[in-house]
This record gives C-alpha cells, structure tokens and sequence, in this order.
C-alpha cells in the first residue's frame, strides 16, 4: 500500500464528489494502490474491494472506527467501536473467479458481484428488485436446467436463493451485518455497516478541515497552498495557534 499524501487524498476527495459511492471506492484504492489499476479493482468483488477500504482506513486513521446508531424503536443514540482488524478476520483475498451451484435439477455458474455491477444499478437504486435482477443477471455467466440453457431471468426462486446464499458466504465483507441491542428499551435489530460511506464521511470532514486550515494559513503567511499542505501535522497546528486558529 502506498501512503497517501494529503495534498493526494485532497485530490481523490474533489475527484470524488461527482462519483457514485462505488466510484469512490474505487478511486481511493487505485490512489492507495497505483501498481494496479482502476479497472482491475473494479473488477474485484465487493468484499474484497471493501476488506482493502478497511485497510486503507487503518492505515490513515487507525484500526478503531466510532460510530453512533439510533435505536429504531425508542432513538435512543448507541455509540459504538468497531475494529479493522476484527472485520478483517473475515477476508478472502484469493477466491475462485467463478462458483457454481447445483439445486432443483439446475447447473449455475457465476461471479460474484463488484463495483461495476453497483454502478450499473444507480439507476434503479429505489427499485430493490430491479437491483437484485440486475447484478443477478450480470452475475450469472450460464445456466442449464439439465442440459437446456436458461437465462437468469428464468431461474426460480430456489436456485436465486441459493445463489444469493453462496454468494454471501463466499464474499462476507460484502454485506457486513452488525447484531445490536438497545440498552435503554431491549431492542434487537440488524444494522448494515458499509465502509465506503463511512470512510468518505471521514474524508469530507477531514477535508473540509485541512481546506480551512489553508485558508487561514495563507491569509496569515501569504503561503501557497502546496506549502501549507506540505507541512507535517504537527507544525501546521503550530503556525495556525500562533495565528490565534
């Protein structure tokens, strides 16, 4: 992994802002990792792509990750740790490029789903079925009931199910699902975690932070901004307390 400079992740950041969630992805990681390319990340599927975001997240910030979840029953606010290295346990970097399944007399071979596939259902991203039709036939590279081709479109409800299924035990940091229970009202529930939402939040405050500390720097010291960002952490916060910031 390469360490990203701030004046580099500043770039991904406006780069960004314009981009779909799975964009994001994506360009954070070709940033971080500039031997492969974008489209070769693209093209891995979500858990391995989102254990790589977890990574990149420890790298620039640390293993712990904080997070507040809202009780869907009563709001009460839970505020929580997560830890990189605890999701991490989970990844499976090297995985077959194709799965198949056998179930209800059909032979299914498929892939498992990426960040193309997610930015091919931005459009219908209200419509859940649409999304769930439309990586399953992106997804499924053949399909035979005995030895007769089928389309995804015509696969039953067991054999989707079942792919489904395969699908998450073969990739688990694609979905991660946190188990929660309220201490003020006992309620149990499921909450999703994504990393790629969460890591862009932090960047976009983060930014928004260090475009700031530019702005009041330069208006003090008449410096550029490449100089300002340039400084280490510790002597830009000393320039800006002499500044009164």
């Amino acid at each position: 992994m390469h360490a990203l400079t701030t004046l580099s992740l500043l770039d991904v950041w406006e780069d960004g802002l314009m981009q779909s969630p799975a964009q994001r992805g994506v360009e954070l990681l070709s940033a971080a990792y500039p031997e492969a390319s974008r489209e070769w990340f693209a093209m891995q599927s979500i858990g391995q792509r989102d254990g790589r975001l977890l990574m990149l997240r420890a790298e620039l910030w640390g293993p712990r990750m904080p997070a507040v979840v809202p009780c869907p029953a009563c709001r009460e606010r839970l505020e929580l740790v997560l830890d990189t290295r605890e999701l991490l346990q989970q990844e499976q970097l090297q995985r077959e490029e194709a799965e198949s399944l056998a179930v209800a007399g059909y032979r299914v071979e498929f892939r498992l789903p990426n960040s193309e596939d997610l930015s091919a259902v931005a459009l219908v991203a209200d419509d859940v079925e649409a999304c769930r039709r439309l990586v399953l036939e992106n997804c499924v590279l053949s399909a035979q009931l005995g030895e007769v081709p089928v389309s995804a479109g015509q696969l039953p409800p067991e054999v989707v199910a079942g792919i489904e299924e395969r699908m998450a035990n073969a990739d688990p940091l694609a979905d991660i699902q946190l188990a929660l229970t309220c201490p003020a009202c006992q309620e149990h529930w499921s909450s999703t975690f994504d990393i790629v939402s969460y890591l862009w939040t932090e960047i976009e405050v983060w930014a928004w932070r260090i475009l700031s500390d530019v702005h009041t720097l330069a208006r003090a010291y008449a410096w550029s901004e490449r100089a300002i960002l340039n400084l280490s952490p510790l002597r830009r916060q000393f320039y800006l307390e002499r500044v009164g910031a």
